[in-house]
């Protein structure tokens, strides 16, 4: 009877044991199961890119057809420059091809940790954020970059004469019209902190004059040239686009 009760007395924590190691085992296998979760999501991403990558490097005359229309004709000073660059346009194009497919796979990842009202939000953010991001490329490329050619071209006579090097103006290029894409994501943000009662209407308008100020500094910091014309090119659309999420916040919000 003695070993009888010592055996009974030992099941409990038998059994204590196999439920702490399972689920011990079972939090181990979570993790490894996230871990391999981001390792797919990363391997599709760049694959994505990659694809993204061959397929503007097949339209890639193309595209440098588009990216010349404001400078028109333009040089190279080395063998290997022109095939560097057309390299370098096809890696940006596909990753901007890509994108959707990366802020999916973002999102995908990032759904089990969410409620289900966050999944409903980050449904809607991620569509407006890459429609936005794309917006801002689209504008910048199409309207400001021509304006701010132009002006740089007209310092030019019939003694000083523009040679654009393929690769130094493609560099301008990016680090031009990418910051506009980042900016175009303002009223969002503020949106989005307004919606979680972060901030209000009152709160931007009496930060208004701040921002001014600050617009005009971002944009002497981000742009690649350090005149006024370029820094104000970035500014003026990112007091706009605050004044916009201001309006959203306001009226539509009404906070």
């Amino acid at each position: 009877m003695s070993e009888e009760k010592i055996i009974e007395a030992q099941l409990p924590e038998t059994a204590e044991e196999e439920t702490s190691s399972e689920s011990l085992d079972d939090g181990s296998m979570s993790l490894v199961k996230h871990l391999e979760e981001l390792r797919a999501r990363l391997i599709r991403s760049l694959l994505a890119v990659a694809v993204g990558s061959g397929i503007a490097y097949y339209f890639v005359d193309d595209i440098m057809h588009w990216l010349t229309l404001p400078v028109g004709k333009l040089y190279y000073m080395q063998p290997s420059e022109a095939f560097f660059t057309y390299l370098k346009v096809a890696v940006v194009a596909g990753f901007l091809i890509a994108l959707p497919v990366v802020f999916y796979h973002v999102w995908r990842f990032l759904l089990p940790a969410l409620t289900h009202h966050e999944r409903k939000v980050i449904g809607i953010v991620v569509p407006v954020s890459v429609v936005l991001f794309f917006g801002g490329l689209a504008f910048s490329f199409f309207f400001v970059l021509p304006a701010a050619v132009k002006f740089f071209m007209g310092f030019g006579d019939e003694n000083l004469e523009a040679m654009f090097s393929v690769n130094k103006y493609f560099d301008f290029v990016i680090t031009f019209v990418l910051p506009f894409g980042f900016v175009f994501e303002l009223p969002l943000a503020i949106t989005i902190l307004g919606k979680l009662g972060i901030i209000g209407s009152a709160f931007l308008k009496r930060h208004q004059r701040m921002v001014i100020f600050l617009s005009f500094v971002i944009g002497a910091i981000i742009t690649p040239t350090p005149d006024i014309f370029t820094q104000s090119m970035l500014a003026l659309p990112m007091i706009l686009l605050y004044e916009v999420g201001y309006l959203i916040v306001r009226y539509i919000l009404k906070k």
